[in-house]
């Protein structure tokens, strides 16, 4: 039944050059490491006069390469997709304050087949996106918060979920999956997909 079984993950936030560091020396008054000052410099930071590329703003420039601040650091969200085996089909990046139910139901659309379960923890919890399963022919297991009303969610289904938090635990045995180095988001993803293609063919 394991096999019948999709499961979402937000697998945290891969930080941007180190960003996340709480000790140690090169750091701020906040805690955060200050590694961003090459970066700055060929980029034009705003203490420097400097403008992003094209003439798009810092934010625009953020969006477009699925970075920002949450209360981790700077970073990258991404979002994974897996089957019941606990394989990557499918992931999606956003930046790192962004919430992961927007992300959704494009790595749905990423499976190759109908599940019997989508199997999610309360961060996809929403009507919306539990009719959304129910519409594509599979059964959602996602608890349901704290304000909500209750809703069934089998506890053997949900367990399932065990499988794609092993799933990130050995992507990020990749230094450069855990901690994002690439400056775009085009070839950070290409790297999470190497990394996830080297977990498919293991045995």
């Amino acid at each position: 039944m394991v096999a019948g079984c999709a499961a979402f993950h937000p697998l945290g936030e891969a930080r941007r050059m180190g960003a996340a560091a709480r000790t140690g020396s090169g750091t701020t008054g906040s805690g955060i490491r200050n590694d961003f000052s090459g970066w700055h410099k060929h980029q034009g930071s705003p203490q420097s006069g400097g403008s992003p590329k094209k003439g798009a703003s810092f934010e625009e420039r953020d969006h477009r390469e699925a970075l920002g601040r949450s209360r981790g650091g700077y970073g990258t969200k991404v979002c994974v997709i897996a089957d019941g085996h606990g394989k990557a089909f499918g992931f999606a990046l956003a930046p790192g304050q962004a919430h992961e139910l927007p992300l959704a139901p494009a790595m749905l659309d990423s499976l190759p087949a109908t599940p019997l379960w989508v199997v999610a923890d309360k961060g996809y919890a929403s009507n919306a996106m539990r009719e959304r399963i129910w519409d594509m022919g599979a059964r959602p297991a996602i608890p349901a918060k704290r304000r909500d009303g209750p809703v069934a969610c089998p506890k053997w289904a949900y367990r399932c979920r065990h499988l794609v938090e092993n799933l990130w635990a050995r992507l990020k045995e990749w230094r450069a999956v855990a901690t994002r180095y690439e400056k775009t988001a085009t070839s950070f993803l290409a790297v999470i997909h190497i990394a996830a293609a080297a977990d498919w063919i293991k045995p």
